[in-house]
């Protein structure tokens, strides 16, 4: 193993990009097109907006059985279902989704969308220009969350959906997931947020400002147009590097000492060239990431989520969060340092349909909400066995929304 992030043993070199691109198989996705351009937040538009996504179950008649899961970072719409086929990494909560499953396919109609700036299906920085024969690469639009959502929204509109009986997210999704709540609260029925901030701290920011400089300061980056180069030519080292960084937030210290110790990895000689069993799990990770997703839309996802911030513009955090009103269920995981609990209790505390925080026990630090797939399908469970008819719950102390 050398430090670009690439086995020798078993992978090519990765392409410029390990997006989706024209030409590769669908697999289960579908793409909606929006047929004006979007206004972005930050002033101009976005021309010829693609958003792919996947489905599973039937949708009633009057879409009121409609649920949205929305994916974390280097997450897609391949919610369910094996790896292949054009999809390349099996779905990400195949355990939720199903006959019978939390998500009960045989009563909910499950819709997970690829984010607009992502890179298996959606618009994003490896996408064609609609005005010319050119990727966007380094001329793609900054986006932020509410931009992603607003996209979102007219997605739920083609398919006839006024109103989702649940938005549920964890990490980026959870963020997405919180500003569906806010700027949509008389079409989200109900909500779960899994694992995500209110807005992102200065600490988080930092992780974040880390990996966007290691993508950038790489020299295949080339500024994001990078996307016509030969295999090997992009920039798969500081996508690599950014991988290993953001996976160390995403586990705990505990969890890693127990798994890995100080024990060197098998047949080699730290210190002598040799690696230790944790830099080797680390060099895995970012092998199989830029295999599989595109450092631009890495940079892009990476900065709307370092602006999230549900208050910004709208009075500060508590005032927006009274605009949500619907049943809201947030759960932490214990072990989480990327986005510690403190930041889901602030939300349960301000949301007026939240009873109390929720907690997920895990060993595994941020990843917990991935997985620990029982646990977050009782809470699944919990949030759609009221999702219709239900009342929002305003604990004391609450003041009502507007």
């Amino acid at each position: 193993m050398n430090r670009t992030g690439l086995s020798p043993l078993a992978l090519p070199l990765p392409p410029a990009t390990g997006g989706w691109q024209e030409g590769d198989l669908p697999g289960r996705r579908r793409w909606v097109t929006l047929r004006q351009p979007l206004a972005l937040e930050s002033g101009g538009t976005l021309p010829g907006v693609r958003l792919a996504y996947e489905t599973w179950g039937r949708r009633a008649a009057d879409g009121s059985n409609a649920v949205l899961v929305l994916h974390a970072l280097t997450g897609d719409s391949h919610l369910a279902g094996p790896a292949g086929e054009g999809h390349p990494s099996a779905g990400w909560w195949d355990a939720l989704i199903g006959p019978g499953k939390a998500l009960d396919t045989d009563r909910w109609f499950v819709v997970a969308p690829n984010v607009l700036g992502g890179c298996q299906g959606s618009t994003g920085p490896s996408s064609r220009r609609p005005d010319r024969d050119a990727r966007w690469g380094g001329e793609f639009p900054h986006l932020t969350v509410r931009d992603q959502v607003s996209v979102e929204a007219e997605l739920a509109d083609a398919l006839g959906i006024e109103r989702w009986a649940a938005v549920v997210g964890g990490s980026m999704g959870g963020m997405r997931a919180i500003e569906w709540a806010v700027t949509f609260p008389e079409r989200t029925g109900s909500l779960l947020v899994l694992a995500a901030p209110a807005a992102a701290t200065a600490e988080q920011i930092a992780w974040g400002s880390l990996q966007v400089s290691a993508i950038r300061t790489d020299p295949g980056w080339q500024g994001g147009h990078y996307h016509e180069a030969a295999p090997g030519g992009g920039p798969h080292r500081g996508l690599g590097l950014a991988r290993r960084i953001a996976h160390i937030t995403y586990r705990s210290e505990p969890e890693l000492g127990a798994r890995f110790g100080r024990a060197p990895q098998a047949g080699e000689v730290p210190g002598h060239g040799g690696r230790y069993q944790v830099e080797s799990y680390l060099d895995h990770h970012a092998s199989k990431l830029v295999h599989r997703f595109d450092a631009g839309s890495y940079v892009t996802l990476t900065d709307a989520m370092n602006g999230h911030d549900v208050g910004r513009g709208r009075g500060g955090i508590a005032q927006a969060l009274r605009r949500a009103t619907m049943p809201a269920l947030i759960a932490g995981v214990d072990s989480d340092r990327l986005y510690p609990t403190a930041q889901q209790a602030e939300l349960a505390a301000l949301l007026p349909g939240s009873d109390r925080l929720r907690i997920i026990t895990s060993p595994y630090g941020h990843d917990g909400f991935l997985i620990e797939t029982s646990q977050v399908g009782a809470l699944v469970r919990e949030l759609l066995a009221g999702s219709t008819g239900r009342t929002p719950v305003r604990p004391a102390g609450h003041p009502p929304g507007p």
